[in-house]
């Protein structure tokens, strides 16, 4: 199985990018929170990746971590009614972090938000998935508990503490996680939960 292509970015789309690799030109299915991270093209990159083999086809999906490369792993094979193309689309509209939080929570409405999904396929996410995900809090929990001054933390803790200060500050689920995906493209991997909330709010 191929589970990672590294070569020169061609070019890219918010759904789509082409890798050359050894005089080769791989066209990668990918979701906007990868596009999101991708330099521009003429740089060298590394995507995990995930091949699905058909009888006419066959077609590649790429990520920016393993983390993503197998929550849509998890998407498209243990959750009835999600395919690869549904799964690129929820992937797009919220980062894992958030999907798995919801999912844990049991939050259904937000999940029916991504698109090519309806409650009821948010609902079989919910119940085929929540004993598989991570077992960090949810970002809705966190928006709800009295919020007192930011400290520092790291990487996925601070993404997810950005993301529930600004739902309560009144932002929309998947406004908040662009508003703090954005933030964290712009400052690195270390930025601490304040530092997060001021980018995203700036």
């Amino acid at each position: 199985m191929i589970t990672s292509i590294q070569g020169l970015l061609t070019s890219a789309t918010p759904l789509h990018a082409v890798i050359e690799l050894n005089g080769f030109g791989y066209e990668v299915n990918i979701p906007v929170t990868t596009a999101e991270k991708l330099p521009a093209p003429g740089v060298n990159v590394k995507l995990h990746t995930h091949v699905i083999y058909r009888e006419d086809a066959q077609t590649l999906y790429g990520f920016a971590t393993t983390t993503d490369r197998d929550f849509f792993r998890l998407m498209i094979e243990h959750v009835t009614g999600i395919g690869p193309k549904s799964a690129l689309g929820i992937m797009s509209r919220l980062s894992v972090d958030l999907l798995e939080s919801a999912i844990r929570a049991g939050d259904v409405d937000m999940l029916a938000k991504c698109p090519g999904i309806g409650k009821k396929t948010a609902e079989r996410l919910v119940v085929e998935l929540k004993s598989k995900v991570g077992t960090t809090g949810s970002a809705a929990t966190l928006a709800n508990q009295s919020s007192g001054p930011a400290t520092p933390s790291s990487g996925a803790s601070a993404h997810r503490d950005a993301i529930a200060a600004l739902m309560a500050l009144g932002y929309k689920a998947p406004d908040a996680d662009a508003a703090v995906r954005q933030a964290a493209l712009a400052l690195g991997s270390k930025a601490s939960t304040e530092a997060l909330i001021k980018k995203a709010l700036s």
